[in-house]
């Protein structure tokens, strides 16, 4: 529904913008096709991004013209007109680094053939009018209309993204500590899929904070916009961490029932956190911290002192630990982001 609601204000934007556009093309009696062309192609998920393109197109539609009124001149309306107006169109652009306005100009270039029979010079200057028009237009329905605020995307992408996090970290354990032969293939497909949903947040982040730039009462708070920023770096970690997990070359765990329990009741709760943010409880959260880092130098001593197993590597068990208090300290931050950042050390006790 989010992804329909995205697309369908995008539509709505466009049919407002063809249709002004096609109407002040009318009244100045120009063909609106170029500049309904324009517009078409100007409306951009910010307005940021609509007047940098707009402000490459606009040239690169002036050489697409300037071409075809050339070729035409020489050719008349033949196929060799077409092929140069575009080829020389798409070579200029390359080379002045114009790539945001090549298609347009290239259209432009192709379709002005068919129009212009006189007057060429004066058709060039029309040409320039209606890119002007479709151009200013565009820009100007998309920062009046529904104008771009992806803050609540932002918010709500970044809670589904720690709740399937915490379902995969409870599915991942259950696999480690009771064998529960889950597809690793599946827990790779959720990992997948939240890689996609984290870097489709980071492309909204860029979105807002250009928005903020052109709006400052739409794009919000600074502060706030930094701090979903940082939930999302810490997120992107504990998707870093979950893939060392799942991808662990499992062998024999030497672990009790009951620190198989302990371990499971801590990532229980933990998983229970990132799935519901409201019940997060941060003195609960510690104590869960405090019992994972007793049972993790436990197992550092005990484990550790006869690994016969693991001679040249660290056991198992300690890898599960680590990235488990790892896991810990970043849902921690996560719900904390205005802490100061700092690394985290796990000391030994004496």
């Amino acid at each position: 529904m989010r992804n329909f609601h995205f697309h369908g204000i995008r539509i709505v934007k466009t049919g407002i913008a063809i249709f002004l556009t096609a109407i002040i093309c009318e009244w100045f009696h120009w063909p609106p096709v170029f500049a309904v062309i324009t517009a078409i192609v100007t409306i951009e998920p910010t307005v940021s991004d609509s007047i940098k393109k707009g402000i490459v197109r606009f040239p690169a539609s002036a050489i697409g013209s300037a071409y075809a009124v050339f070729f035409i001149a020489l050719f008349g309306n033949s196929p060799i007109t077409y092929t140069l107006a575009a080829v020389f169109t798409i070579l200029t652009c390359y080379k002045l680094n114009l790539h945001a306005g090549l298609l347009v100009a290239t259209l432009t270039a192709v379709a002005m053939v068919e129009v212009i029979h006189s007057n060429y010079l004066i058709s060039f200057f029309i040409r320039l009018g209606t890119t002007t028009t479709g151009l200013l237009v565009s820009t100007a329905v998309n920062m009046i209309v529904f104008r771009p605020d992806y803050r609540k995307d932002i918010l709500d992408s970044i809670q589904n993204i720690g709740a399937r996090a915490g379902t995969l970290l409870e599915q991942t354990f259950r696999t480690i500590l009771y064998d529960q032969h889950i597809d690793r293939k599946i827990n790779r497909d959720i990992m997948h899929q939240l890689n996609k949903e984290i870097m489709k947040t980071e492309t909204l982040i860029r979105f807002q904070r250009d928005e903020s730039k052109l709006h400052p009462l739409i794009g919000g708070d600074k502060n706030e916009l930094h701090m979903a920023e940082r939930q999302l770096s810490y997120l992107h970690n504990l998707d870093y961490h979950l893939g060392n997990l799942i991808n662990l070359p499992l062998n024999k765990i030497s672990w009790t029932s009951s620190e198989r329990a302990v371990i499971m009741d801590a990532v229980t709760e933990l998983a229970d956190d990132l799935q519901h943010a409201a019940d997060y409880n941060s003195k609960k959260h510690q104590l869960q911290l405090k019992n994972i880092t007793d049972l993790f130098w436990e197992d550092n001593e005990e484990i550790t002192k006869n690994n016969d197993i693991h001679p040249t590597q660290f056991p198992p068990e300690l890898i599960i630990l680590y990235e488990l208090v790892t896991i810990y300290n970043l849902v921690d931050r996560f719900y904390n982001p205005a802490q100061p950042i700092c690394h985290h050390e796990v000391k030994q006790k004496d």
